[in-house]
């Protein structure tokens, strides 16, 4: 485990956390008006690896050979000149961090980092980080990677759950969840059952792989939720009338089942970022999926029957109703698919340059 310290003078920033890889929705914008909850789980943090925040620069600004050495294939909208490595925490776990007034601008609802780092050193006033927690955006603190360095928290440290572990500690991820917003009829906070924004994001990314592993060529997922995530906007998005791809999850605590398969979706450990590979070399593309998005996926929890307490017999259970449905078929974040597939050195292919043009008509479409 580690502490964050400031680089000006050495005062400890944040409690002691452990590092867990950086969640796909990081950066997600997700809906208007949108009260989203925090991004990273107490006691952990994570790495962006790439540049990000300000200040930033248009596509037209930026000469080819330098998108390509930054790993960048396609357009996006802009590039960041922001240094790489910033540090992602709960906003619960930061110390010793005041904020700067005069950098606190936010869309409406909130701060949203724009301006810069809006959080400064209590002790000695260096700007430190940035405050995030605006309407749409996932509530965290970001530490600037120039003006803090890490130290190692003595006798504390964790070893990696094994695949075994994460399978029998079962924490996957609900594709449907409460959906808190402002505006409602007495113009104060309201929520509604909705397709859970992690699942949007995770299905963003897969999906810029699942095009990538098509090869130009009609991708078929297996039956149930896979198919209700995946299968509307690949059939939308690919030719028809050619040889379909065939697409199996794959994973620990499965039976081999991906022979002659094309393409496996397996999961990310969420601890170090490793992708799960099957034991025997194959020539399968490997697409990934955030652990508790693939557990889900693989392993879906029933509407189960829960103890009573109170009044009601020991071992009675009560029969709850299930969840709502969603109002709306599931799509995929646009945003999450651009910022994947962009960075997918096959996004030169010329079909996939145009998908990435046309892609605000394809969210028009409702595909996304």
């Amino acid at each position: 485990m580690f502490v964050f310290v400031c680089t000006g003078c050495g005062a400890e920033l944040t409690a002691p956390l452990s590092q867990v890889v950086l969640p796909v929705h990081a950066h997600q914008k997700y809906g208007n008006g949108i009260q989203l909850p925090v991004l990273m789980e107490p006691g952990t943090f994570a790495v962006e690896p790439d540049s990000w925040g300000p200040p930033w620069r248009r596509w037209e600004e930026i000469e080819p050979e330098e998108a390509v050495a930054r790993g960048i294939y396609a357009p996006i909208y802009g590039l960041s000149d922001g240094p790489p490595g910033a540090i992602v925490i709960a906003p619960g776990d930061a110390r010793n961090t005041l904020l700067i007034p005069e950098k606190c601008g936010g869309y409406c609802c909130g701060l949203d980092g724009a301006d810069g780092p809006n959080m400064a050193c209590e002790v000695c006033g260096l700007p430190v980080g940035s405050r995030i927690d605006d309407c749409s955006l996932w509530q965290a603190v970001w530490l600037a990677p120039d003006a803090v360095r890490r130290r190692p928290v003595n006798g504390t440290g964790i070893a990696p759950l094994s695949w075994a572990e994460l399978i029998a500690e079962g924490k996957s991820t609900p594709p449907v969840e409460p959906i808190t917003a402002w505006g409602g009829p007495r113009l104060g906070l309201y929520h509604w059952w909705s397709w859970s924004p992690r699942w949007e994001a995770a299905a963003g990314r897969a999906l810029a792989h699942l095009l990538v592993a098509s090869e130009g060529r009609p991708v078929a997922v297996p039956d149930g939720l896979t198919e209700e995530v995946f299968q509307r906007a690949l059939d939308a998005l690919l030719p028809a009338g050619l040889a379909a791809r065939q697409a199996v999850l794959a994973g620990p605590g499965l039976l081999p089942s991906d022979e002659g398969a094309d393409i496996l979706l397996v999961p990310v450990h969420p601890q170090t970022g490793e992708t799960w590979t099957p034991a025997e070399a194959t020539s399968a593309y490997l697409v990934p999926l955030p652990f508790g998005v693939w557990l889900w996926l693989v392993f879906p929890q029933p509407h189960e029957s829960a103890p009573v307490v109170g009044l009601m017999p020991v071992g009675v259970l009560r029969d709850d109703p299930p969840l709502p449905n969603p109002w709306s078929v599931f799509r995929a974040d646009p945003g999450v698919f651009r910022h994947t597939l962009a960075r997918l050195p096959n996004a030169r292919s010329p079909w996939l340059q145009k998908l990435l043009q046309n892609l605000m008509s394809h969210v028009r479409a409702g595909i996304f």
